[in-house]
């Protein structure tokens, strides 16, 4: 069985957690709307008003007046989210890791030390709002699939599961949105086809759907039988690192667009470090509103773990894949591959190489904060105007 643990607006539950005197008021943070800003989260209290994460800041502040709008504190959800991936290795080593805020957990070999695998959610569960005063909801199912849409329909602080004999009547009720890959587009074919739950879909056959959607439509086949067989992956076994969102509402400003991609960036850095590995591969991934999906990557000349170094690639990639194009952007990835270990970067043969002295110092500028917010917490060390800030002001 797997879990998928989703932490509950986490950003926003992290700051209603340090200043309990904004709990039941609308909250959301981001960036400001003077800097073309976007709500990076939003605490179920905004949503009522229709907040939602990747909305422009202006946007929100005319739907919700009196919401609260708190900057970005990336490296305090980073310590944050540290310490909940601490818990889940407590209950089992094979977890993979999707965001700072949500992971998928493989605990079919852990249930004679801790019980079943509800059990083990519930106990997940507790410990997280025990030790962070944080609430997660938890999905529990055969595959990792099935327990990413369990996490979701009874949210906040859900935890539903679904046993192997109960997958289609799990499903079949759900609006066929449920399924990965049904975007806007997609769904309008759906609705032509008076297609408008699991269930419906389920009954189209594979050829039908082959002809409908092309080489989506098998996808589209499994899914509605509950069928995926992929595996979790923990971070130590994992041939690349990437993380990707999908936006609540199609976004066409590329600042925007640019700004999501740097927090992606710094997360995945983080992670690659503290597997002590470097990478020589950036993977950029875009997918448009048509759901038309483009993925590009560059192979630097040699494999590194600065964070800067990567962003200023995945940012050109970036800039690149979008000149020209004003599409809106329904989803957008980064990753990083070809790793190489913690072997030696060749050092410049002058000193005064300014390109080698700048490698040098970001690399220990990363590893010092990494080692300072590790052992002491995040909030005790800030950025100063590093380089890594000052191309964005998405901050």
């Amino acid at each position: 069985m797997i879990l998928h643990v989703d932490m509950d607006a986490f950003y926003a539950s992290v700051e209603e957690r340090e200043r309990p005197e904004l709990v039941g008021r609308p909250l959301v943070v981001g960036g400001t709307p003077e800097g073309r800003g976007v709500v990076a989260a939003a605490n179920y209290e905004a949503r009522k008003f229709g907040v939602h994460s990747a909305m422009p800041m202006a946007t929100a502040l005319r739907l919700c007046p009196n919401v609260v709008v708190l900057p970005v504190r990336m490296s305090d959800y980073a310590e944050v989210s540290r310490q909940i991936r601490d818990i889940f290795f407590r209950y089992t080593p094979l977890v993979e890791p999707l965001s700072l805020d949500e992971a998928f957990l493989d605990v079919s070999g852990c249930e004679s030390l801790f019980g079943t695998a509800s059990k083990i959610a519930r106990l997940i569960k507790d410990k997280i709002m025990e030790e962070t005063s944080l609430v997660a909801s938890v999905g529990v199912a055969p595959n990792k699939f099935l327990a990413k849409i369990a996490s979701d329909v009874r949210k906040p602080d859900g935890l539903v599961v679904v046993p192997p004999d109960a997958v289609q009547s799990f499903l079949d009720p759900l609006p066929v949105g449920r399924i990965w890959g049904v975007g806007k587009i997609t769904g309008g074919v759906f609705e032509r086809l008076g297609i408008q739950t699991i269930e419906q879909l389920r009954q189209r056959s594979v050829e039908t759907l082959r002809t409908d959607f092309g080489t989506q439509g098998e996808h589209f086949w499994k899914l509605a039988r509950g069928i995926d067989d992929r595996t979790v992956v923990p971070d130590r076994e994992a041939k690349s690192i990437s993380h990707e969102t999908t936006f609540a509402t199609d976004i066409a400003d590329r600042d925007l667009t640019r700004a999501w991609l740097l927090d992606l960036t710094e997360q995945i850095m983080r992670r690659l470090r503290r597997k002590n590995e470097k990478a020589r591969t950036v993977h950029l991934k875009i997918r448009f509103a048509d759901f038309r999906t483009i993925t590009r990557s560059r192979t630097l000349s040699s494999s590194t773990d600065v964070t800067v170094e990567v962003w200023q690639v995945a940012k050109a990639l970036h800039d690149a894949a979008l000149s020209g194009n004003h599409s809106s952007i329904r989803l957008i990835g980064v990753g990083v591959s070809n790793f190489s270990g913690d072997q030696p970067v060749q050092q410049p043969l002058f000193d005064a190489d300014p390109e080698g002295q700048e490698h040098a110092k970001q690399r220990k500028l990363d590893a010092v904060s990494d080692a300072v917010r590790d052992k002491f917490g995040s909030a005790s060390l800030s950025k100063g105007n590093t380089r890594l800030r000052s191309q964005t002001e998405s901050r």
